[in-house]
Protein backbone atom coordinates (compact mmCIF):
# COMPACT_ATOMS: atom_id res chain seq x y z
CA UNK A 1 0.00 0.00 0.00
CA UNK A 2 1.48 3.35 -0.64
CA UNK A 3 1.57 6.14 1.37
CA UNK A 4 -1.61 8.23 -0.26
CA UNK A 5 -3.31 4.94 -0.12
CA UNK A 6 -2.62 4.52 3.81
CA UNK A 7 -3.62 8.14 3.93
CA UNK A 8 -7.11 7.90 2.98
CA UNK A 9 -7.67 4.81 4.70
CA UNK A 10 -6.44 6.60 7.82
CA UNK A 11 -8.89 9.26 7.08
CA UNK A 12 -11.62 6.82 6.31
CA UNK A 13 -11.30 5.39 9.35
CA UNK A 14 -11.04 8.55 11.31
CA UNK A 15 -14.26 9.91 9.33
CA UNK A 16 -16.17 6.75 10.39
CA UNK A 17 -15.10 6.88 13.40
CA UNK A 18 -16.64 9.99 14.05
CA UNK A 19 -19.78 9.14 12.41
CA UNK A 20 -20.33 6.33 14.70
CA UNK A 21 -19.48 8.90 17.65
CA UNK A 22 -22.22 11.18 16.20
CA UNK A 23 -24.73 8.21 15.95
CA UNK A 24 -24.12 7.48 19.99
CA UNK A 25 -24.50 11.21 20.69
CA UNK A 26 -27.25 11.95 18.74
CA UNK A 27 -29.81 13.63 20.96
CA UNK A 28 -33.24 12.29 22.50
CA UNK A 29 -36.46 12.28 20.83
CA UNK A 30 -38.63 16.10 21.73
CA UNK A 31 -40.43 15.48 25.13
CA UNK A 32 -43.70 16.83 24.03
CA UNK A 33 -44.87 15.30 20.94
CA UNK A 34 -48.77 15.23 18.87
CA UNK A 35 -50.78 12.05 19.44
CA UNK A 36 -54.43 10.78 18.86
CA UNK A 37 -56.74 8.86 20.32
CA UNK A 38 -59.91 7.98 19.68
CA UNK A 39 -60.55 10.71 17.09
CA UNK A 40 -59.15 13.35 19.46
CA UNK A 41 -56.52 15.56 19.44
CA UNK A 42 -53.60 15.25 22.88
CA UNK A 43 -50.17 16.66 23.31
CA UNK A 44 -48.59 13.79 24.97
CA UNK A 45 -45.00 14.31 27.11
CA UNK A 46 -43.12 12.19 28.38
CA UNK A 47 -40.86 12.34 31.60
CA UNK A 48 -38.05 9.09 31.80
CA UNK A 49 -36.27 8.78 34.99
CA UNK A 50 -33.45 8.41 33.11
CA UNK A 51 -33.22 11.33 31.50
CA UNK A 52 -35.42 13.32 33.75
CA UNK A 53 -36.12 14.86 37.70
CA UNK A 54 -39.86 16.21 38.27
CA UNK A 55 -40.73 19.00 41.06
CA UNK A 56 -43.04 20.70 42.19
CA UNK A 57 -43.33 24.43 41.86
CA UNK A 58 -45.66 26.96 43.84
CA UNK A 59 -44.15 30.44 43.59
CA UNK A 60 -40.49 32.07 44.69
CA UNK A 61 -39.48 31.26 47.91
CA UNK A 62 -41.39 33.32 50.46
CA UNK A 63 -43.72 34.59 47.39
CA UNK A 64 -47.07 34.67 46.35
CA UNK A 65 -47.69 31.62 43.65
CA UNK A 66 -46.56 32.03 40.12
CA UNK A 67 -50.32 31.65 39.05
CA UNK A 68 -48.87 30.49 35.59
CA UNK A 69 -46.53 29.28 33.01
CA UNK A 70 -45.06 32.15 31.65
CA UNK A 71 -44.23 33.58 35.09
CA UNK A 72 -42.55 30.52 36.12
CA UNK A 73 -40.44 30.61 32.40
CA UNK A 74 -39.53 33.84 33.20
CA UNK A 75 -38.02 33.27 36.67
CA UNK A 76 -35.92 30.26 35.33
CA UNK A 77 -32.08 31.14 35.55
CA UNK A 78 -30.64 31.03 31.94
CA UNK A 79 -27.78 28.92 33.94
CA UNK A 80 -30.45 26.76 35.71
CA UNK A 81 -31.53 23.14 35.22
CA UNK A 82 -33.13 23.11 31.76
CA UNK A 83 -36.86 22.30 31.52
CA UNK A 84 -37.94 19.86 29.53
CA UNK A 85 -41.69 20.66 30.10
CA UNK A 86 -44.05 21.43 32.78
CA UNK A 87 -48.05 21.34 33.59
CA UNK A 88 -50.30 22.31 36.21
CA UNK A 89 -51.27 20.06 38.39
CA UNK A 90 -53.44 19.73 42.07
CA UNK A 91 -56.33 21.01 43.34
CA UNK A 92 -55.98 24.93 44.45
CA UNK A 93 -57.64 27.99 46.23
CA UNK A 94 -58.85 31.08 44.73
CA UNK A 95 -55.24 32.43 46.11
CA UNK A 96 -53.57 29.71 44.22
CA UNK A 97 -52.32 27.58 47.38
CA UNK A 98 -53.28 24.13 47.39
CA UNK A 99 -56.13 22.18 49.19
CA UNK A 100 -54.75 19.26 48.73
CA UNK A 101 -51.78 17.23 49.40
CA UNK A 102 -48.80 19.03 48.22
CA UNK A 103 -44.67 18.56 49.06
CA UNK A 104 -42.16 20.48 47.36
CA UNK A 105 -38.57 19.82 47.74
CA UNK A 106 -39.22 17.41 50.22
CA UNK A 107 -41.23 20.47 52.53
CA UNK A 108 -45.10 19.58 53.03
CA UNK A 109 -47.30 22.68 51.79
CA UNK A 110 -50.68 20.63 52.65
CA UNK A 111 -51.57 17.48 54.27
CA UNK A 112 -53.45 15.41 52.90
CA UNK A 113 -57.32 15.75 52.03
CA UNK A 114 -59.57 12.96 53.13
CA UNK A 115 -62.29 15.37 53.25
CA UNK A 116 -66.02 14.90 51.42
CA UNK A 117 -67.10 17.27 48.90
CA UNK A 118 -68.30 18.33 45.76
CA UNK A 119 -66.65 18.35 41.64
CA UNK A 120 -64.07 16.65 40.58
CA UNK A 121 -61.27 16.43 43.28
CA UNK A 122 -63.78 14.58 45.61
CA UNK A 123 -65.39 12.14 43.32
CA UNK A 124 -63.99 9.27 45.48
CA UNK A 125 -60.90 7.81 44.70
CA UNK A 126 -58.83 10.52 44.36
CA UNK A 127 -55.28 10.07 44.00
CA UNK A 128 -51.75 11.75 44.64
CA UNK A 129 -48.82 11.57 42.14
CA UNK A 130 -45.30 11.62 44.29
CA UNK A 131 -41.76 10.42 43.47
CA UNK A 132 -38.27 10.85 45.00
CA UNK A 133 -34.90 12.39 43.87
CA UNK A 134 -34.11 9.28 42.60
CA UNK A 135 -36.65 8.82 39.80
CA UNK A 136 -39.15 6.48 41.59
CA UNK A 137 -42.53 8.32 40.26
CA UNK A 138 -46.17 6.53 41.38
CA UNK A 139 -49.45 7.38 41.49
CA UNK A 140 -51.98 6.00 44.02
CA UNK A 141 -55.31 6.69 45.31
CA UNK A 142 -55.29 8.54 48.51
CA UNK A 143 -56.70 5.71 50.65
CA UNK A 144 -54.06 3.80 49.21
CA UNK A 145 -51.03 6.30 50.02
CA UNK A 146 -52.55 6.86 53.44
CA UNK A 147 -51.82 3.49 53.94
CA UNK A 148 -48.75 2.51 52.68
CA UNK A 149 -46.45 5.62 52.00
CA UNK A 150 -45.07 6.40 55.58
CA UNK A 151 -41.63 8.24 54.42
CA UNK A 152 -42.39 11.48 53.33
CA UNK A 153 -41.94 11.70 49.09
CA UNK A 154 -39.58 14.59 47.45
CA UNK A 155 -42.69 15.72 45.36
CA UNK A 156 -46.42 15.32 45.35
CA UNK A 157 -49.66 16.44 44.52
CA UNK A 158 -53.01 15.44 45.32
CA UNK A 159 -55.96 15.75 42.73
CA UNK A 160 -58.69 13.80 41.29
CA UNK A 161 -60.38 11.91 40.35
CA UNK A 162 -57.98 8.81 39.59
CA UNK A 163 -58.65 7.57 36.30
CA UNK A 164 -56.99 4.33 36.29
CA UNK A 165 -56.64 2.25 39.35
CA UNK A 166 -54.63 -1.33 39.41
CA UNK A 167 -55.49 -1.71 35.27
CA UNK A 168 -59.19 -0.85 35.62
CA UNK A 169 -61.26 2.54 35.03
CA UNK A 170 -62.56 4.92 37.69
CA UNK A 171 -66.03 3.18 39.03
CA UNK A 172 -68.01 6.50 38.24
CA UNK A 173 -66.36 7.34 35.02
CA UNK A 174 -68.46 7.01 32.25
CA UNK A 175 -67.08 5.65 29.32
CA UNK A 176 -67.38 8.58 27.06
CA UNK A 177 -69.76 11.36 29.10
CA UNK A 178 -71.04 14.53 28.20
CA UNK A 179 -69.26 16.27 30.16
CA UNK A 180 -65.94 17.56 27.48
CA UNK A 181 -63.59 19.98 28.52
CA UNK A 182 -59.66 20.47 28.02
CA UNK A 183 -58.43 18.20 30.28
CA UNK A 184 -54.40 16.91 31.37
CA UNK A 185 -53.56 13.99 33.58
CA UNK A 186 -50.36 11.90 34.67
CA UNK A 187 -49.80 8.23 34.48
CA UNK A 188 -46.97 6.25 35.12
CA UNK A 189 -46.12 2.94 33.54
CA UNK A 190 -45.10 -0.52 34.12
CA UNK A 191 -41.54 0.82 33.45
CA UNK A 192 -41.93 3.53 35.64
CA UNK A 193 -41.86 6.61 33.05
CA UNK A 194 -44.36 9.11 33.84
CA UNK A 195 -46.45 10.37 30.94
CA UNK A 196 -48.00 13.79 30.78
CA UNK A 197 -51.29 14.41 28.27
CA UNK A 198 -53.24 17.57 27.61
CA UNK A 199 -56.08 17.33 25.43
CA UNK A 200 -55.73 19.99 22.45
CA UNK A 201 -59.94 19.84 22.13
CA UNK A 202 -62.86 19.01 24.88
CA UNK A 203 -62.33 15.41 26.00
CA UNK A 204 -64.67 13.32 28.21
CA UNK A 205 -63.12 11.19 31.39
CA UNK A 206 -63.44 8.15 29.56
CA UNK A 207 -61.55 8.98 27.09
CA UNK A 208 -58.66 10.24 28.73
CA UNK A 209 -58.83 7.41 31.15
CA UNK A 210 -58.62 4.79 28.13
CA UNK A 211 -56.15 6.37 26.14
CA UNK A 212 -53.47 5.79 29.44
CA UNK A 213 -54.52 2.50 29.97
CA UNK A 214 -55.05 0.72 26.68
CA UNK A 215 -52.67 3.16 24.71
CA UNK A 216 -50.02 4.22 27.28
CA UNK A 217 -49.93 0.78 29.39
CA UNK A 218 -50.24 3.22 32.63
CA UNK A 219 -52.04 0.89 35.31
CA UNK A 220 -52.35 4.04 37.49
CA UNK A 221 -53.51 7.53 36.22
CA UNK A 222 -54.35 10.78 37.95
CA UNK A 223 -56.90 13.45 36.58
CA UNK A 224 -54.71 16.96 37.09
CA UNK A 225 -56.81 19.43 36.00
CA UNK A 226 -59.64 20.42 33.77
CA UNK A 227 -60.45 24.10 31.63
CA UNK A 228 -57.41 25.95 32.94
CA UNK A 229 -54.99 23.10 31.67
CA UNK A 230 -51.73 24.50 30.27
CA UNK A 231 -48.32 23.43 28.93
CA UNK A 232 -44.98 25.00 28.79
CA UNK A 233 -42.93 23.00 26.10
CA UNK A 234 -40.04 25.00 25.47
CA UNK A 235 -38.17 22.95 22.54
CA UNK A 236 -41.38 23.52 20.56
CA UNK A 237 -41.92 27.31 21.86
CA UNK A 238 -45.43 26.57 23.48
CA UNK A 239 -46.38 28.75 26.62
CA UNK A 240 -50.15 28.47 27.64
CA UNK A 241 -51.86 31.01 28.79
CA UNK A 242 -55.47 31.37 30.81
CA UNK A 243 -56.84 31.94 34.08
CA UNK A 244 -54.75 31.83 36.93
CA UNK A 245 -53.10 28.30 38.37
CA UNK A 246 -52.26 26.74 41.18
CA UNK A 247 -49.51 24.13 41.86
CA UNK A 248 -46.85 23.16 39.19
CA UNK A 249 -45.29 20.49 37.91
CA UNK A 250 -41.80 21.07 36.37
CA UNK A 251 -39.81 18.05 34.85
CA UNK A 252 -35.85 18.79 34.06
CA UNK A 253 -33.47 17.33 31.89
CA UNK A 254 -30.84 15.64 34.55
CA UNK A 255 -27.56 16.36 33.75
CA UNK A 256 -25.91 14.17 36.04
CA UNK A 257 -26.26 10.50 36.75
CA UNK A 258 -28.50 9.79 39.73
CA UNK A 259 -27.31 8.77 43.00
Amino acid sequence: MTRAAAAAALLLAACSSGDAKQEVAAPPPPACEGATFEGVSFTHCLADPARNTIHMVLGPKDGAPYRSLSELAASRPSGGHAVAFAMNGGMFDDKGQPIGYYVEEGQRGHKLNTNDGWGNFHLQPNGVFYGDAKGRWAVRTTEDFAKTVSNRPDFGTQSGPTLVIAGKLHPKIDADGESKKLRNAVGVDRKGRAHFLISDEPVSFGKLARFFRDKLDCPNALFLDGSVSSLWDPEHGRVDGGPPLGPLIVVEKATKGRP
